[in-house]
């Protein structure tokens, strides 16, 4: 009986002592899950996070690409340019203008002398005596034409002739002439410089435009390096707007020159085609005014 009772005590101290040492591999066994799922739910957390950060700079790159783009205009440009790329700038354009206002007034003088000179003609060569010749070419309704002074100038030169005395007739008839003609000549020589009236200019924009441009665009994409070296970075957003403003200059300058050298050219033409006229017209006044000396009108 005594034997029973030492075994089923030492059978419950054993099972104390089991329980004993169970308890805490138990624990930690309940608290490693416990540890493992903070750090399992922390580890995606992370991993969502790097992105995110990693999005952030991306997106501050982006948006002031995105905004510069959506303002690079002319104006803009313009606007955003050197005080000595926007002098270039303003110069074009004034000379752009002037351009085209010159061939708004030559296109107008052109065509009223062309008017005035038909009229003219035709009044002329109703003319029957050198009298009635200076009468039209001396009238208000010619006053300024190139072709009405070259026939009131041979006329003119007749009339002094007559009241100084001299013979116009026989034998001194070449003499009249040739004075005649050296009054009309000394009209013709000033005929293209009366008709080429900024034509200089036009050569002017035509001839140096592009270098002004070029200079600005120079200077521009001068500044702009500046820049780079100065912060440091080659990104092309920061880069694009400054180049864009000095290659602005260069475009400038070709849309003030193009038109200057097309205007340029026609208007050299209408003049010559107008000098070829005033010649044709000397040998007809001159005749006429010969025919009326030997029949001594």
């Amino acid at each position: 009986m005594l034997d029973i009772k030492k075994t089923n005590l030492l059978l419950a101290m054993a099972g104390a002592a089991v329980l004993m040492a169970g308890t805490p591999v138990l624990a930690q066994d309940a608290a490693a899950p416990a540890a493992t799922a903070p750090a399992a739910a922390s580890a995606p957390a992370a991993d969502a996070a790097a992105p995110a950060a990693a999005a952030t700079p991306a997106a501050e790159a982006e948006a002031p690409a995105a905004e510069s783009h959506g303002k690079l205009t002319p104006a803009a440009m313009f606007m955003e340019a050197d005080i000595v790329v926007k002098v270039v700038m303003i110069g074009l354009l004034l000379a752009s203008v002037f351009s085209w206002v010159i061939l708004l007034i030559k296109l107008f003088e052109f065509g009223s002398l062309n008017r005035a000179t038909d009229r003219f003609l035709e009044s002329f060569r109703q003319a029957r005596t050198i009298a009635d010749m200076r009468r039209v070419a001396t009238s208000e309704e010619f006053e300024g034409n190139p072709l009405a002074d070259m026939a009131a100038a041979a006329t003119d030169e007749v009339e002094l002739s007559r009241q100084a005395g001299l013979s116009v007739t026989g034998d001194h008839r070449d003499s009249a002439l040739g004075r005649a003609q050296a009054a009309v000549n000394a009209v013709q020589a000033g005929l293209a410089k009366r008709l080429s009236g900024g034509q200089q200019f036009l050569a002017s924009v035509g001839s140096t435009g592009p270098f002004i441009g070029l200079f600005g665009t120079v200077y521009g994409i001068m500044n702009s390096f500046i820049g780079i070296a100065n912060t440091n970075t080659t990104n092309l957003a920061v880069v694009a707007p400054g180049i864009a403003e000095a290659l602005l200059a260069t475009g400038i300058g070709l849309f003030a020159a193009i038109p200057a050298v097309i205007f340029y050219n026609y208007f050299n033409t209408r003049i010559a085609a107008y000098g070829t006229r005033s010649d044709g017209f000397n040998a007809e006044l001159m005749n006429a005014v010969s025919r009326n000396l030997d029949k001594g009108a």
